[in-house]
């Protein structure tokens, strides 16, 4: 799985990921004052409006992204490679375009990351041909091969993001169950723990559905229906608090260790748990590896994803109609994604419980560290 999570394209794919989600940030914000059919249009529903045609952006600057850290990556010429992902993304967009831009964008949706996930793939499958074949001028001649491929596709009457749509229907409805969640949950907190970037090897197929469900949740609340979607990618916010094994609780504690060397890990890492970014906590404690933080790890994010599930399926706190990055502190970022004060609550609790159940495997890993220094 680690040498899965090495290969160039797979790498390509996870560094681009974060720059294209700040490509759909930045989208939001330029959209927002042309979105809402008036001037007395609430700010959530103009909101709303931003964000759904955002996810076209989105797709189009993960397309570009890829191709261009493939190459540097696989030392291959950048011209051919984004040259020839452009034009296969864009030949496989659906027909027609219009009736407007926003509109437009609004139709592609979360499926144009299924679609930039492809056509980068492809690009980079044929380069990767060409050169093996040792072809002269392999990465122009294997670019160009992609591009016939797509055309052939076209002339054949094949719509990919048909396709793609068809197969995200059936695979949203199996999501968006506590089975599926337990499952998503676990595999990224197993991955963790081997030493493996847990999000990573779940991206390509967990995040383009949870989006389509997101957007699905927006749209409904831009036309005041109920929400459908339980699971979203927002409904994760709840989950990992501090980040992946919602390990903030877990940097206060260590802040607060008896060990000098656990309390200096907790101190400097605590700020950017609360940002949600555990790196430095993860490989610093450690908790990679470790049998003793291993299996908090693994048991937290399963019990939050069992409170936060039935918290949000009974009703008692709003389904998140909007996706906010990670990168938000989880107090604000699970409020503004459902506009519930109880959203607040619940997270808070899922700190307090994640805390109760990280203490005495704490405890025991400091009596650990004691005896062997």
């Amino acid at each position: 799985m680690r040498r899965f999570s090495d290969l160039p394209f797979v790498a390509a794919l996870r560094d681009a990921l974060p720059w294209s989600f700040g490509a759909l940030i930045a989208a939001i914000i330029g959209f927002l004052p042309f979105s809402g059919s008036n001037g007395a249009a609430s700010f959530g529903d103009r909101l709303a409006g931003a964000y759904l045609p955002a996810f076209g952006v989105m797709a189009g600057a993960l397309a570009v992204i890829v191709a261009i850290v493939y190459a540097r990556r696989s030392a291959v010429s950048p011209v051919p490679t984004v040259a020839a992902t452009v034009v296969c993304f864009a030949l496989l967009l659906p027909r027609p375009f219009g009736p407007d831009a926003l509109s437009y964008l609004r139709e592609i949706g979360p499926s144009g990351l299924f679609l930039a996930m492809v056509t980068s793939g492809l690009v980079a499958l044929t380069i990767d041909g060409a050169r093996r074949a040792r072809l002269p001028l392999a990465d122009w001649i294997g670019a160009l091969f992609a591009i016939v491929v797509v055309g052939l596709l076209l002339l054949a009457h094949v719509s990919v993001i048909g396709v793609i749509m068809t197969a995200i229907a059936p695979l949203a409805r199996v999501s968006d169950t506590y089975p599926a969640l337990m499952l998503i949950v676990f595999l990224q907190s197993l991955f963790w723990v081997a030493g493996i970037h847990g999000s990573v090897m779940l991206t390509a197929v967990a995040t383009p559905v949870y989006l389509t469900l997101q957007k699905q949740n927006t749209e409904a609340f831009l036309a005041h229906h109920a929400l459908p979607n339980i699971i979203v990618v927002s409904f994760f916010l709840f989950i990992f608090p501090g980040g992946a094994g919602a390990t903030l609780p877990l940097a206060v504690l260590l802040a607060f260790s008896r060990v000098q060397r656990l309390r200096k890990v907790g101190r400097v890492t605590l700020v950017p748990a609360i940002f949600n970014t555990n790196e430095p906590l993860l490989f610093g404690t450690p908790v990679v590896f470790n049998p003793y933080l291993a299996v908090p790890f693994m048991i937290v994010p399963l019990v939050l994803a069992t409170t936060t599930y039935l918290a949000v399926a009974s009703g008692m706190v709003a389904r998140a109609a909007y996706y906010l990055p990670s990168s938000i502190p989880t107090v604000v970022s699970t409020y503004l994604a459902t506009l519930d004060p109880r959203a607040v609550v619940l997270v808070m609790v899922n700190i307090v419980i994640a805390g109760i159940i990280y203490f005495p495997f704490v405890r025991a890993y400091e009596r650990h560290v004691e005896k062997t220094t």
